[in-house]
């Protein structure tokens, strides 16, 4: 059998069809919610426990957040593992996405262009196309929140520190803080679930 090999098109078209699956299971969040709230946002994740899952966020008329995560039919998951799994892996990738390069790579990129202008110094053609790499890692939405991701973004942001000439990486030190973070947050969906966890 061949080697596979991926074409420019596939990021594109996986891309779309989560697109559909955003959509459809959007309206099966939309028929969960109580009276009086509407949905905030939903953020797909695929946990390393396996399956796809989709952390729906709600907004009710009091400005109080409540929260359900839906398996791939649009079911509520009512297993608590399974749900901070979700919450995880969601969270992790957020926050890796939020923080890598220094947290605006479109302001970072405007500056290292601004370097190459004025100065030119060596290494500035490295340093570009790390921070270009890391943003195309990140890539556009909708995203799906993976372990694989997770690491891709650590691995980018990773490399462009080191081209950038900084010791030690902020990065990785700022994600091993994230615990709380992420312990808050499943703390906070656990608390606002929309049904029961077993």
């Amino acid at each position: 059998m061949a080697d596979r090999v991926s074409t420019p098109l596939e990021p594109m078209l996986g891309r779309v069809g989560l697109t559909e699956d955003l959509r459809r299971i959007a309206e099966a969040a939309v028929r969960l919610a109580d009276a009086g709230e509407e949905l905030a946002g939903i953020v797909p994740a695929e946990p390393s426990s396996g399956g796809r899952a989709y952390l729906c966020a709600y907004r009710g008329g009091n400005g109080q957040t409540s929260w359900l995560v839906l398996d791939d039919q649009g079911k509520a998951v009512e297993s608590r593992v399974d749900v901070r799994q979700v919450v995880s892996i969601a969270a992790l990738c957020e926050l890796a996405e939020e923080l890598a390069g220094g947290g605006d790579l479109d302001e970072l990129r405007s500056q290292l262009v601004a370097v190459r202008v004025t100065e030119n110094p060596e290494g500035i053609d490295e340093a570009e196309e790390a921070a270009l790499a890391l943003q195309a890692v990140i890539g556009g939405t909708p995203r799906l929140a993976t372990p694989a991701h997770l690491d891709a973004v650590g691995a980018a942001t990773l490399r462009l520190e080191q081209v950038l000439g900084g010791s030690g990486s902020p990065f990785a030190t700022t994600m091993k803080q994230a615990t709380a973070t992420v312990d808050k947050l499943t703390r906070d969906v656990e608390a606002g679930y929309k049904g029961a966890l077993r």
